[in-house]
């Protein structure tokens, strides 16, 4: 939101203006003086003090007009939901419009970097961390759920060669979804090999 001017007589009272305007209490807006104003000599050359002043903006305002940014630039019309949950730490944001593939990207690449940028403004002035989800067409759902068949596709390989099979690169945590669906195999145990951004998991058979 931009800022707005407001005037009275005092500093307190353009800040009473502001506070009326917006509809919000004094302790919600932000505002910087442009003048003190001037009393004058028997009302003559008075001045009014003059304020510019915005509602403080919440975590949430900030990463949706962050994604509003992005999105105008992709010229991609887009409706943004965004839950927050304060008490647990948890922003859920999800986006719904057409041509949603673009948004996601190679296997989620796209949308994985939108949800790593928008981490980082949600927490970069907040003392507790908040983990943030940024989701589309309920695509983690779909990854995670291909993510665990592809893992007991792999460990079924593994068993039958009783060779390790190296999968492709992924992100922590995708590797994760590996890992947990083949934590409680019998045969098989897992690891992650190589360097960032080509570590990847390798399954085995257990000794």
């Amino acid at each position: 939101m931009d800022f707005v001017e407001f005037t009275g007589k005092k500093i307190e009272d353009a800040i009473t203006e502001a506070t009326q305007s917006l509809g919000v209490p004094s302790t919600e807006i932000e505002y910087e003086v442009v003048s003190e104003g001037a009393a004058g000599f028997l009302g003559l050359g008075s001045k009014p003090a003059v304020i510019k002043a915005r509602k403080k903006s919440t975590v949430e305002d900030k990463v949706r007009e962050f994604l509003q940014d992005v999105l105008k630039q992709m010229n991609l019309e887009v409706e943004i939901r965004i839950t927050y949950d304060e008490e647990n730490g948890m922003m859920d944001i999800d986006l719904k419009g057409k041509d949603m593939g673009i948004l996601i990207g190679k296997r989620g690449q796209t949308l994985d970097s939108l949800q790593y940028l928008c981490s980082l403004i949600v927490n970069k002035e907040t003392d507790k961390y908040i983990k943030v989800k940024l989701d589309t067409e309920n695509y983690r759902k779909r990854r995670k759920d291909t993510l665990e068949n592809l893992a007991k596709n792999i460990a079924f390989k593994v068993k039958r060669t009783k060779r390790p099979v190296s999968l492709e690169p992924m992100n922590p945590y995708e590797r994760r979804i590996i890992h947990s669906a083949l934590q409680n195999d019998r045969y098989v145990t897992t690891h992650s090999e190589g360097e960032e951004p080509y570590r990847h998991v390798v399954v085995v058979l257990k000794k």
